[in-house]
């Protein structure tokens, strides 16, 4: 047996799938996240980890605007998804890449964060592929 369709206009957003209005909330959480940690970077703070064998080296203003371009990817296809738009599918999962490979690249000197934000990526991909068949209808 199936249940009707509500058709308040107050009640488009009980359409999408939870599972996608998920991975759209974790990546506007995440996109907050690493803006705060992009200030923290371009500060110089003494609380930011030791990040001087990385990638960037010791040059924290580098991981800063690499923080505020994963923050971009993130709001944007955060938003997106809530807009019901196939962009932010692709973002979405262009987004979830870039956050595992740089996981997997921060567990020697994070190993916590990168544990969390590979979780969290694999949950946005798995959001994302579980949900492909749903469209907006308008």
């Amino acid at each position: 047996m199936s249940t009707p369709r509500m058709s308040a206009p107050g009640m488009d957003a009980l359409r999408r799938p939870g599972w996608l209005t998920f991975a759209a909330v974790v990546l506007i959480s995440f996109g907050i996240m690493r803006v705060i940690s992009a200030i923290a970077y371009f500060a110089d703070s003494h609380k930011v980890n030791d990040l001087s064998l990385g990638l960037f080296g010791d040059n924290l203003f580098l991981w800063g605007i690499w923080d505020l371009v994963i923050a971009a990817l993130a709001f944007w296809g955060g938003w997106s998804l809530l807009n019901g738009d196939t962009t932010g599918r692709v973002i979405g999962f262009i987004w979830a890449a870039v956050v595992m490979v740089q996981s997997f690249m921060l567990f020697t000197w994070a190993p916590w964060y990168a544990a969390a934000a590979l979780a969290l990526s694999l949950l946005v991909m798995y959001a994302l592929s579980v949900t492909s068949d749903w469209r907006e209808v308008t």
